[in-house]
């Protein structure tokens, strides 16, 4: 990967194999970084550093005001009564099975997963993915419960942004009815177009400059312990299912709750 002999894509492929994701898993699916920044412009300027997301923080840090709430809410925990094991930054995780599916909704089998984690329905259409803008902003600014990355399909499969199955999504309060996932300015409406430009924009040289800083959030030495609450990048103790020694449990029904917390909200991967 040094030495420019496979793609950006091929070495993420690799990592997440490796830390043990898989398309075969929902609730360990292989994980992929927001790359860009500017979902409003009507020309992407790859030369631009300011077109791209900050690739040495995570989700949660990526505006100023939201990195301090996070910091709060984890040093609150720390003086606050009770159990201490639950210090965290984040609550909710970066890759789960209802994120995944609800991405590719449009695409079956993943209409049924995602009818099926929802209880029978999709979701209110307000809460369904309909905008890459929109989810950018939720995931990097807005939603405190939303610090969620991508996934492999948004950099070579445009068939998951059209709704070519005419499933009914629902209608948003605004009015609007779901239909095909809305697109940046840039890509024209065009879904080919934005795979192409986002795939490069996966290639760019600054993306390659900065990689392996998610890299190391992600997959290597900020994952977990004192180097993860520096970068502010730790996640509640259910999420490390490696450092979590189910065996020792012995009540039920906290087994079966970190088992279904689990399932329900992702797992970090394995460290590489």
């Amino acid at each position: 990967w040094q030495k420019r002999e496979i793609s950006n894509f091929d070495y993420l492929m690799y990592l997440n194999t490796l830390a043990g994701r898989s398309y075969n898993d929902y609730m360990q699916y292989p994980v992929f970084p927001w790359v860009l920044a500017d979902y409003h412009s009507q020309t992407l300027n790859l030369s631009n550093p300011h077109t791209f997301r900050d690739l040495s923080k995570p989700m949660g840090a990526q505006t100023m005001e939201r990195k301090q709430k996070f910091i709060q809410r984890y040093n609150e925990v720390e003086k606050s009564e009770g159990d201490l094991s639950a210090q965290c930054h984040y609550c909710t995780h970066y890759s789960s099975a209802i994120i995944v599916a609800s991405y590719l909704v449009r695409l079956e089998p993943f209409t049924q997963t995602f009818c099926s984690l929802q209880g029978g329905s999709f979701d209110v259409a307000d809460r369904m993915f309909h905008s890459v803008k929109s989810t950018w902003e939720s995931a990097s600014r807005d939603n405190m419960s939303d610090v969620r990355e991508l996934i492999p399909e948004f950099f070579y499969l445009p068939e998951f942004l059209t709704n070519a199955n005419r499933f009914e999504l629902g209608c948003m309060q605004d009015g609007t009815v779901l239909g095909d996932v809305q697109l940046p300015p840039w890509a024209d409406g065009d879904p080919h177009k934005f795979i192409l430009l986002h795939r490069q924009a996966l290639e760019s040289d600054y993306v390659s400059a900065h990689l392996h800083r998610w890299i190391d959030l992600i997959f290597g030495h900020k994952q977990h312990g004192s180097a993860a609450v520096e970068a502010v990048n730790t996640y509640h103790p259910y999420f490390y299912g490696d450092k979590m020694d189910l065996n020792n449990i012995k009540d039920p029904l906290i087994k079966s709750t970190i088992l279904g917390f689990i399932s329900n909200f992702g797992q970090i991967p394995k460290q590489v």
